[in-house]
């Protein structure tokens, strides 16, 4: 069995066209040796490939257009990575069929990440997702979807960066892997680690809190209100929700309208103002203010890329 890494020799950045023709393309682009992605686009070719090596690795899919199966040959099982998604899937070995539809347009940004890449980020935190994602590779998994999400406009926006570097860049390689990092820690940090010790009747607090707030960010209800709701004290809500999500009643709040406006910037119907109401922002200033010092680009430049 050959490895999908390790292919880069004298250079660190590499391009590879392994498909090139009127309106298709599929591009490999290695990084450096533990990351590499393929950038897909297809409307009539038949994409079918069998992956059969001995890696452990994450696989970030964004299906932009068209859809995904893959088929686990070795536990018998499929699933289907939709559009309009991004997956995160882990595999510790591979005996893997992945194929999408002909005739139909295909629009794949595929990113491959080894478990020896993910060991240079590791903490001493299990919860980490990080170091969930490596412990998980350590046991000889062949295939596990993790996560599924719909595409947001930041994550189309790193994407685009990454692909769209400049080919006579100096420092290509350390720049598309710093965008890649980006996307890394972006799509991993909307990935939920419970702990493992959690007392029963935190976690049922908790996790009733968060049913309501997600049902109602927009216009949240107070935290008397809201400790009521979960039959507890208000002293004891606030400590365990903390306890549970690493964050405060009120920051969970604004992570949930600010990941909703990043979805709504996806679709392109509203504009910023409106964006801003819909979640819950009464000030569109306010609101662009929020998103920048959140995700490092205000929302206004999301809309202008994605258009």
């Amino acid at each position: 069995m050959e490895s999908l890494f390790f292919n880069i020799t004298s250079t660190k950045y590499r391009v590879t066209e392994l498909l090139n023709s009127k309106n298709e393309y599929i591009k490999r682009v290695d990084i450096s040796n533990g990351i590499f992605f393929l950038d897909i686009h297809t409307t009539q070719t038949k994409i079918q490939t069998h992956f059969k090596n001995l890696d452990r690795m994450v696989a970030i899919c964004v299906v932009k257009d068209g859809a995904v199966k893959i088929v686990d040959n070795i536990e018998k099982s499929e699933f289907y990575l939709n559009q309009n998604t991004i997956n995160i899937v882990a595999s510790s070995k591979q005996d893997l069929t992945i194929s999408a539809n002909e005739s139909k347009t295909t629009d794949i940004f595929l990113l491959c990440i080894a478990d020896f890449f993910l060991k240079r980020y590791l903490s001493t935190n299990p919860n980490e997702p990080i170091d969930f994602l490596y412990n998980l590779l350590q046991e000889n998994i062949t295939s596990r979807l993790i996560n599924t999400q719909p595409i947001d406009a930041l994550s189309l926006y790193i994407i685009d960066k990454i692909i769209n570097i400049k080919s006579d860049s100096t420092m290509k390689s350390i720049t598309c892997e710093h965008n890649i990092l980006e996307f890394i820690i972006q799509r991993l940090n909307l990935l939920y680690m419970p702990d493992k010790h959690l007392a029963e009747d935190e976690l049922c607090i908790s996790k009733n809190a968060k049913e309501i707030l997600l049902k109602n960010f927009t216009k949240p209800p107070t935290i008397e209100i809201l400790a009521h709701m979960c039959a507890t004290n208000e002293s004891k809500l606030k400590k365990v929700f903390k306890k549970v999500y690493k964050t405060t009643i009120y920051e969970y709040v604004q992570k949930l309208r600010l990941e909703k406006a990043n979805l709504l910037l996806k679709e392109q119907v509203l504009n910023i103002g409106e964006i801003a109401k819909e979640v819950g922002y009464k000030h569109q200033g306010h609101f662009s203010k929020l998103f920048f010092q959140t995700y490092g680009v205000y929302p206004k430049d999301l809309l202008k890329k994605n258009s």
